[in-house]
């Protein structure tokens, strides 16, 4: 295991994700990515990466967070989200990816996140749902 994907979208179930991705990349001394899909920087974006680092700050990996921006989110889609992250294992050559169990929408609530199901149905490398 060498490069290992977090998707966060801010929620605390993503995060969680990204501390177990972080305890990963250093039990394995892989890269780790931290990647947020939005349509543009914005200061939720903002946000969601300052507390991602905040999250890695108290873990002993080191990791690129970063924003991914897509078109396709003019209106907040998780299967273009899931379709960026899925993009994005394949352009890095990603060979597992964490993503939480669910997303910080509401309806994400009610199953497993749109988002993180369509990441593990698509995925052609091994995806960890953190609860």
């Amino acid at each position: 295991m060498d490069e290992i994907l977090a998707a966060i979208d801010g929620s605390d179930n993503s995060m969680r994700a990204l501390q177990f991705a972080a305890e990963l990349s250093v039990r394995y001394d892989a890269t780790l990515h931290a990647v947020h899909v939005s349509d543009g920087e914005t200061a939720a974006t903002d946000e969601v990466l300052a507390r991602a680092r905040e999250t890695l700050a108290e873990t002993e990996a080191t990791a690129e967070v970063e924003l991914r921006e897509t078109d396709e989110m003019t209106v907040r889609s998780a299967r273009a989200a899931a379709k960026e992250i899925l993009a994005y294992v394949e352009d890095n050559e990603v060979d597992h990816v964490v993503v939480g169990h669910h997303g910080a929408g509401r309806v994400e609530r009610a199953m497993l996140g749109s988002a993180s199901e369509t990441v593990v149905r698509g995925s052609t490398v091994p995806v960890t749902v953190v609860p």
